[in-house]
């Protein structure tokens, strides 16, 4: 498949989309495990909640870096392209902006007043669950058929996107991904922590949820093939790529059936789950972004028409870098600190 885009402009698409999938990983099991730790709030004998929130007491800090880092990304690198898409997503980015600020007070003050606990852990369990079906609709935006222009100006046909299957269907994918990839953590974390009824309640919601997900993702190509075939059509062409992502989802699946490594008394690979779900999701990333190019909004808007002047790009690569080699090993610590160390995993709330 040809190109058009200059080198310079594929390199920061690449680190936009990089972004991109980093936070919609880490989002989706960071809001997931904000709406289970709602749903098993009042059932204490599962220790199910109590895992949920020991992961997300140190996670959603983080995981909001990455949000940030994508804005920045893409104004630093594609002006004209990012001025298109404020004015276009003006509506739902207000949603999505709205939605995250009162989850993350919400979240804070649900640990700060605790006569209110509940209630605070519902708004923010909730607003979880609906970011990821706002969030994603930014992805049915920029197939091109919700866009159009009045006076020279780009406008967001809002009422003919909430009339779209399209768009419910991908709806339908955050939501579903959001529980299953949320589950399958939850299921991992639980594994290690030794807590085994919430080890089989996530277990069992992933089992649920995951297929859902195909499923909804398979009823996103059904609306494409209609509703936006220029990219249905070259996604086909990665065939191949998406063959090996639905492979990989049985092997995520499938993983939840082997035996237990920690414990002999339960199925299931959580660890080996989580990763081989992870690298679907990347290769299903790679197949869309790749057939996107080089559409930022379809088909006016382009990763040349938007990009920034070859100089500037530059410069705020080196920046990119350098903030990148500070940052890591602040990530790795933290991983190491909270993901990795059993005692912090194990520990009784």
């Amino acid at each position: 498949m040809q190109f058009d885009g200059t080198t310079d402009a594929l390199l920061a698409i690449s680190i936009v989309w990089g972004f991109i999938f980093i936070y919609a990983v880490m989002a989706s099991m960071d809001f997931g495990a904000g709406f289970w730790s709602m749903i098993y709030m009042n059932k204490k004998q599962l220790k199910a909640t109590n895992i949920a929130n020991r992961y997300l007491s140190p996670t959603w800090e983080v995981t909001n870096v990455f949000i940030v880092g994508i804005v920045v990304a893409l104004f630093s690198f594609f002006p004209g392209g990012t001025y298109v898409l404020g004015t276009v997503l003006l509506i739902p980015g207000s949603i999505i902006l709205l939605l995250l600020a009162i989850r993350s007070g919400f979240l804070v003050f649900s640990h700060a007043a605790k006569g209110y606990e509940k209630a605070l852990t519902y708004v923010s369990g909730i607003s979880g669950f609906i970011i990821p079906a706002v969030l994603i609709l930014v992805l049915p935006v920029t197939h091109g058929d919700f866009v159009y222009q009045q006076n020279g100006a780009y406008q967001l046909a809002f009422a003919h996107l909430l009339l779209s299957p399209h768009a419910y269907s991908f709806m339908g994918f955050a939501i579903f991904s959001t529980l299953f990839l949320s589950s399958l953590l939850l299921a991992d974390f639980s594994n290690v922590a030794g807590e085994r009824d919430a080890y089989q309640v996530y277990r069992r919601n992933a089992l649920i949820s995951g297929p859902l997900a195909l499923i909804m993702s398979f009823f996103i190509m059904m609306t494409m093939r209609t509703e936006a075939n220029w990219l249905f059509t070259r996604m086909m062409n990665g065939l191949p790529w998406l063959v090996l992502s639905f492979l990989l989802f049985l092997i995520a699946f499938a993983a939840l059936f082997l035996p237990n490594t920690y414990n002999k008394d339960r199925l299931g690979k959580p660890r080996l789950a989580v990763i081989a779900i992870t690298l679907q999701y990347f290769t299903a990333s790679y197949v869309y972004g790749r057939s996107h190019l080089p559409y930022m909004i379809y088909p006016d808007v382009t990763i040349q028409s938007g990009f920034t002047a070859p100089e500037t790009f530059r410069a705020l690569f080196i920046s990119y870098i350098i903030g990148f080699i500070i940052l890591f090993p602040g990530f790795y610590y933290f991983w190491k600190l909270f993901m990795k160390d059993r005692r912090y995993i194990k520990q009784h709330e």
